[in-house]
């Protein structure tokens, strides 16, 4: 296996003291199965999208204001209508269960410690309702969102929908980059096709049958489907996968509460944008109207803080949520948020703001390729 999908290299990961992502990264790769760590790790095609979701962020600089004051930083974050301890949430990824036996359960309780978001994945290896009943050491709940792919069968979708109602998620995660699946060669070369025994996507489970569906990837999808969600549930309504600043325009058109700016951890189209270079257009065309949220590359809280001045309202983290769990279980996801909420501390101390509304595009700039 490669390193493409780790964080930027350092030779020196792996010895001595937890620093920083890339030493976690050394752990999880060297406990994985092989097969599973490229199913983690990997991207679609050439892996074009999947290098440059992080080279994109060395292409930004930040230019930090002196003389603020301000004493200690406050992270704190208002996001549709939940108050989180930072602008960082735990993004959806499949089949926990993979990389650790607690899979969900773990890192449910790691976010519910960290006082932030996890989005559930539609392909969790625990049922949604179990995922919302783990707590941490201090008996806290996790805050849950829910990643939904919309499915040709309305009825089994609707159901599904009163499921994460009932289980009190508070937000859908509607991916829309997905009518297809993008051709993932690692899988392919690894003749990775299914689960190992035992294992389940508990949220495709029928509710009459007891049967666990195959997710479907909907090539009919479209506009409309949003439209009908929006008809039948409650729960803000977040469209994860945009990127083109036309459809930022049709997704406040069509009611969605955010969008997610990604591109699917480059596990769809390859050659698409990196997030944080398509992350500008979109903040300008919703132009403040709902929030706008950003994945793919994160690994620093420098690329917290630049994701942030640029306009996100939060990032999420997909793949070093994974490295955590693999390393170390719920205590490994938990140090992944701790290490990003205090590198993000610092880097706004340094660059001269005290809470995230602080950051501005101004602070940015931009280095050629």
């Amino acid at each position: 296996m490669t390193d493409q999908a780790g964080p930027r290299r350092n030779p020196t990961a792996g010895a001595g003291p937890l620093v920083n992502l890339r030493d976690l990264w050394q752990e999880a790769r060297e406990r994985l199965d092989p097969v599973h760590r490229d199913f983690f790790a990997g991207g679609s095609g050439d892996e074009r999208t999947l290098r440059d979701n992080e080279a994109a962020f060395d292409r930004y600089r930040i230019l930090p204001r002196v003389l603020r004051g301000g004493g200690d930083r406050d992270l704190r974050t208002e996001l549709l209508g939940d108050a989180l301890s930072m602008p960082v949430l735990v993004s959806p990824t499949a089949f926990h269960r993979l990389a650790h036996p607690d899979g969900e359960l773990a890192c449910a309780r790691a976010v519910a410690a960290a006082d932030t978001v996890m989005v559930v994945s539609m392909a969790a290896t625990t049922a949604v309702e179990a995922v919302a009943g783990a707590t941490d050491a201090a008996g806290r709940p996790p805050r849950l969102w829910f990643q939904l792919y919309p499915q040709p069968d309305l009825g089994f979708t609707e159901s599904l929908l009163r499921r994460v109602e009932d289980a009190g998620c508070r937000a859908l995660v509607v991916t829309v980059d997905s009518p297809v699946f993008g051709r993932r060669e690692r899988d392919l070369r690894n003749g990775f096709l299914d689960l190992p025994p035992g294992l389940r996507c508990e949220n495709m489970r029928d509710p009459e049958t007891g049967r666990v569906r195959d997710i479907v990837m909907d090539a009919d999808l479209d506009w409309a489907r949003v439209g009908w969600l929006r008809e039948r549930t409650r729960l803000p309504i977040v469209l994860k996968g945009v990127l083109h600043p036309a459809d930022a325009e049709l997704a406040v058109a069509y009611g969605a509460d955010a969008v997610l700016v990604s591109n699917h951890g480059g596990r769809q189209l390859d050659g698409v944008p990196a997030s944080v270079d398509a992350l500008p257009a979109v903040v300008d065309a919703v132009r403040g109207r709902i929030p706008v949220l950003l994945d793919g590359g994160v690994r620093r809280g420098t690329d917290v803080l630049t994701a942030l001045a640029l306009g996100a309202a939060a990032v999420g983290i997909g793949r070093p949520a994974l490295w955590g769990l693999a390393a170390r279980g719920e205590s490994g996801v938990r140090q992944v948020l701790d290490l990003l909420r205090a590198d993000l501390a610092r880097a706004m101390a340094l660059a001269g703001a005290v809470r995230p509304a602080d950051l501005t595009p101004d602070m940015i700039t931009r280095v050629p390729r």
